[in-house]
């Protein structure tokens, strides 16, 4: 099943932000619509907090797995209490369903966890320095080449631009 790459989904502020109080802290419905249309059909796995953050639950047209320590059933998704075990379940599903790759979509946490393990990062560029209590980890520029960039400037309701770039590791 490893042959499913696992691939990251994150919007990120210039300064590192992800996240505050368990919700984005911008609202741009552009990246929303970029979101929907890099994930859907793909398996996506989030930890549980990212979960209660969505407002529509589980997300449509994709399987939703969850990471949770402390839940063990959430309707409209498969609970796994490791990180491990649910790549290896939404890998399978993306082999049964022909999807191109896994979705990790968050949070901080999960996504520092498994880092080690992703072979792509679909990375939105927030033209934004929020404050915030959760961050993307650092990545070391010399494992990953970025393979496409494109910019979009703010479109009426969106709080910034961006650039939406899709990195590999080397």
């Amino acid at each position: 099943m490893s042959g499913i790459p696992l691939s990251i989904v994150v919007a990120v502020a210039k300064n590192g932000v992800i996240g505050r109080d368990n919700d984005l802290p911008w609202r741009i419905p552009s990246d929303l619509k970029n979101f929907k249309a890099t994930t859907l059909g793909k398996p996506v796995i989030m930890g549980r907090k990212t979960w209660d953050s969505l407002p529509r639950k589980p997300l449509p047209g994709r399987a939703n797995f969850v990471v949770s320590r402390s839940v063990t059933a959430l309707e409209g998704a498969q609970v796994f209490s490791d990180a491990d075990d649910a790549v290896e379940a939404a890998r399978k599903v993306a082999v049964k369903d022909g999807a191109s790759e896994v979705c990790l979509i968050g949070g901080a946490a999960l996504y520092a966890a498994l880092l080690p393990a992703v072979s792509r990062i679909h990375l939105t560029e927030v033209d934004l320095e929020p404050e915030g209590d959760a961050h993307f980890p650092m990545l070391n520029p010399l494992e990953w080449r970025e393979v496409s960039a494109e910019r979009f400037n703010p479109a009426p309701g969106d709080d910034a631009g961006f650039v939406a770039r899709v990195l590999e590791r080397v």
